[in-house]
């Protein structure tokens, strides 16, 4: 009878601790945070996985910044691999700088990789320096550059001689852009970031967790400035500048809001978009999203910014397939999950290399399909 007795307190001991561990289990569960809550769709829809891209393509928005010395052996293949044709490094430099890139290129790989040079703004304000900032953009055009790269610290942190904020429409900097048009060179822009980077940083600010984890990314109307005032600075300078082709990086943070930059295209004939780095909103609304690359079908093209090959299938799979609900690869981007807009495929081939191969000049055709 005492031994009976003596197996029940214990049992009643191992059950208790069970129970009390469940209930540290659960509390913790219910205490875990939004960065560590990620789970896995139980849905099951069809899935069609892309490993390389169905037509080789030209990525407009690339950056590399060892190419005078790296070894493009190593790249060129991670490019064949997902079948990328042409890449467009954007930070090509200027001067000497980039004239060592050039050689590295010319030397391995001439007809796989384009450098765009970039315009060093210090000096803004100076007597003559906008003549001698196209005159320098002009001899790395001469040297081999294919276009001019424009980072968004251009009215966000770029400073003239007397250290005001120069806006991305200064007057000063017009012999640039009519340069650019002069010598039949497109530029692609990058102004300002998400709207959300200046937006309060509370629970409806869906960057909340980059903005938490990027803290020096928050922005706000007095750092520098106000988000529509640099979009719109951006804006007036296309329109001042009807005849410089003009490449809005980022579809130039109004892919979240298609209908607006629908009216945008029609206000700026001259201002095409890449599509580098928002491949997140395209893929939460893919039917507004395929009107929209149907609609501006000619004037929209890939890019994909950060270089890492893995990521380039979430792209491809979002432009080519009618997959439901699959994963995006940056949880800090986007919490949510991707749609595909099956686009038809001479749209496709427009968005891939068609419309690359119309604005930048010099490019070898020969590695495209008809």
């Amino acid at each position: 009878m005492e031994h009976s007795k003596y197996a029940y307190l214990v049992l009643r001991k191992v059950v208790a601790i069970l129970l009390f561990s469940g209930l540290v289990l659960q509390g913790m569960a219910q205490e875990m945070g939004f960065e560590e809550y990620n789970p896995k769709s139980t849905l099951v829809v069809p899935e069609h996985p892309i490993s390389k891209a169905k037509f080789t393509f030209i990525d407009v928005h690339s950056h590399h910044f060892r190419m005078e010395s790296q070894n493009l052996s190593e790249l060129i293949a991670d490019m064949d691999r997902i079948n990328l044709g042409i890449m467009v490094n954007l930070s090509g430099g200027s001067g000497n700088g980039l004239r060592a890139k050039l050689k590295n290129v010319n030397d391995h790989y001439p007809n796989r990789i384009v450098l765009f040079a970039n315009v060093d703004f210090n000096g803004v304000g100076d007597p003559g320096w906008g003549k001698q900032a196209a005159a320098q953009l002009e001899a790395d055009v001469k040297a081999g550059a294919k276009g001019l790269k424009v980072y968004k610290s251009l009215g966000l942190r770029n400073k003239d001689v007397n250290g005001n904020r120069i806006a991305v429409d200064d007057p000063r900097l017009d012999p640039i852009w009519e340069k650019c048009a002069a010598l039949n060179i497109p530029v692609l822009i990058h102004s300002a970031d998400p709207k959300s980077f200046w937006d309060p940083m509370d629970s409806d600010n869906e960057r909340w967790l980059e903005l938490k984890t990027r803290p020096g990314r928050k922005r706000s109307d007095t750092n520098p400035a106000p988000w529509q005032q640099i979009i719109d600075e951006q804006h007036r300078m296309f329109k001042k500048h009807p005849n410089t082709k003009f490449i809005n990086a980022h579809m130039g943070w109004y892919a979240n809001n298609l209908d607006r930059l629908a009216e945008l295209m029609e206000e700026i004939p001259n201002m095409s978009v890449g599509i580098a780095a928002i491949i997140a909103e395209l893929g939460r609304q893919p039917r507004r999203a395929k009107q929209f690359f149907i609609q501006y079908q000619d004037r929209i093209l890939f890019g994909k910014d950060a270089w890492n090959p893995d990521e380039f299938p979430t792209y491809f799979r979002v432009l080519e397939t009618a997959d439901e609900y699959f994963p995006y690869y940056k949880k800090y981007h986007a919490f949510w999950a991707m749609y595909g807009l099956d686009l038809p495929d001479e749209v496709l081939k427009k968005v891939y290399y068609k419309n690359a191969l119309t604005l930048i000049p010099d490019l070898d055709r020969t590695l495209f399909p008809e």
